[in-house]
């Protein structure tokens, strides 16, 4: 059924365009806005202007960053001698959230998928082996997807830093607190088995 106005007809294409937003959702957000006030609704539009126009991505890690450097790589009480890699900002926010973590990150921006037609050089990696070359660092910690992908990924960049000598490790794999056993698969359960941990009590 088309709409009665073409100016709504465009705001809910458009905002269909965002992922996880069909049609019907579009529309439910764009006539809420329709009923808020225009400097709200102006406020919104700056703000999503500003992000694209002025968010950019830190010269080390390439996390997202408001100035040249993000505040994890300028916060001089991480330990600058281990870096964890990581497919994507969301990752970086989901290791922070654990507060497990103190050293600095590398975001590649992806991982090495030839049927998405994205290679090593679509990647970050470049910019992580020249940050290894420096010499500061001593562990490299891989944290990619446990996918055909993410361990194609971890064996490319395996190989490119092996002649540094830096040490390698990745984090552990197996089964999730509230996990039922009977329903893991054999290869996370593999997994858990080979990285078990000593029971202490």
């Amino acid at each position: 059924m088309p709409l009665p106005s073409q100016l709504l007809e465009n705001a809910v294409a458009d905002f269909a365009k965002l992922p996880g937003i069909g049609r019907k959702t579009a529309l439910r957000l764009v006539l809420f806005l329709l009923k808020r006030d225009v400097n709200e609704v102006e406020h919104f539009a700056d703000a999503v202007t500003s992000l694209r126009r002025d968010v950019c991505f830190c010269r080390q890690c390439h996390n997202i960053s408001d100035d040249e450097v993000c505040p994890i790589c300028a916060d001089t009480h991480r330990d600058r001698t281990t870096v964890c890699v990581v497919e994507n900002i969301q990752d970086v926010m989901a290791i922070e959230n654990t507060q497990q973590y103190n050293g600095l990150y590398h975001v590649l921006g992806g991982v090495i998928s030839p049927i998405d037609g994205i290679g090593p050089s679509d990647l970050e990696i470049s910019s992580l082996v020249d940050r290894i070359n420096e010499g500061s660092v001593k562990e490299v910690i891989m944290a990619l997807s446990p996918t055909m992908e993410g361990d194609t990924t971890s064996f490319y960049i395996y190989r490119k830093l092996a002649p540094t000598g830096v040490k390698m490790s990745q984090i552990a794999r197996g089964i999730a607190v509230g996990d039922e056993l009977a329903y893991a698969d054999e290869v996370t359960l593999g997994r858990s088995i080979l990285n078990r941990t000593t029971y202490d009590g």
